[in-house]
């Protein structure tokens, strides 16, 4: 099928080639003889109208014939000769034999089939030596055999938020807190990845997730800052305060996150 396709792609590249090089010997002279003839008929519906007398008429005329064969002369188009086909389509054919040897010297036209189903197997017994995206496509089979795996589910969750996956990430934590909707993490988790799929902003879906979160466990600091930064953005500065001053309170005083926090949050430190 390999071959097939490329002897395909080559027939239709040559193809291509000669076509364009048959317009390109044609173009010049259909747009030349275009141009000439409707700037003639322009001067002569001006003459006709009264807005050029027989002297002007005379002139521009002159004029634009000397601009028309200026113009023919500098873009005279190419003549094909009577060997130019074959030497388009000989470089055409080096061009492909060439790129073949190429793929030979250096290629692996041998190698066999590397399945997906293969790899994964090979990575399921090479956790250590993983990217990101190679965990998922572990884990997504363990869930896959497993659907109802709360720790599955969440582990698919992070690994697809670190393999850059945010909307992969939100749909695995989506099945994770419907299949137990008491886990604060797992719902903090989701609005974390929400954020991020909706590149930065804390959407209603987002809001909702850390809301939960918060109900289940005050103590989830992640849904705190992002719930502050909601009500930063929509101008309810109590409510931000309320989300902060908790946060704030936890961290050292010399912790640079704090100080951040308190230059975002101006009256944090009158209600403390």
């Amino acid at each position: 099928m390999f071959w097939i396709m490329t002897a395909l792609l080559a027939a239709l590249a040559g193809l291509l080639v000669l076509a364009g090089a048959r317009r390109g010997a044609d173009t010049g002279e259909v747009v030349n003889a275009a141009t000439a003839s409707a700037e003639l008929s322009e001067l002569d519906r001006l003459k006709a109208r009264g807005l050029l007398d027989e002297a002007g008429w005379t002139a521009a005329r002159a004029e634009a014939g000397r601009r028309i064969l200026s113009a023919r002369r500098d873009a005279a188009p190419v003549q094909p000769g009577a060997r130019d086909r074959f030497w388009v389509l000989g470089g055409v054919a080096v061009t492909v034999a060439a790129a073949i040897g190429l793929y030979l010297a250096a290629g692996a036209p041998g190698l066999p089939d590397q399945a997906y189903e293969r790899r994964v197997d090979e990575w399921a017994g090479q956790l250590d030596t993983l990217q990101p995206p190679q965990i998922a496509a572990v884990v997504a089979r363990v869930v896959e055999e497993r659907p109802d795996d709360h720790q599955a589910l969440a582990m698919l969750g992070a690994a697809r938020a670190q393999a850059g996956d945010p909307v992969g990430a939100a749909s695995a934590f989506r099945r994770a807190v419907a299949v137990r909707p008491d886990d604060a993490q797992s719902w903090a988790r989701l609005g974390e990845v929400l954020v991020r799929a909706n590149q930065g902003v804390v959407d209603g879906d987002a809001e909702a997730a850390f809301r939960q979160a918060l109900r289940l466990d005050p103590n989830q600091g992640g849904a705190r800052y992002f719930l502050g930064e909601a009500a930063l953005a929509r101008g309810d500065p109590a409510t931000a305060r309320e989300m902060w001053l908790p946060l704030i309170a936890a961290l050292d005083p010399r912790d640079p996150d704090r100080a951040a926090l308190e230059a975002r949050l101006p009256l944090a430190g009158a209600d403390r």
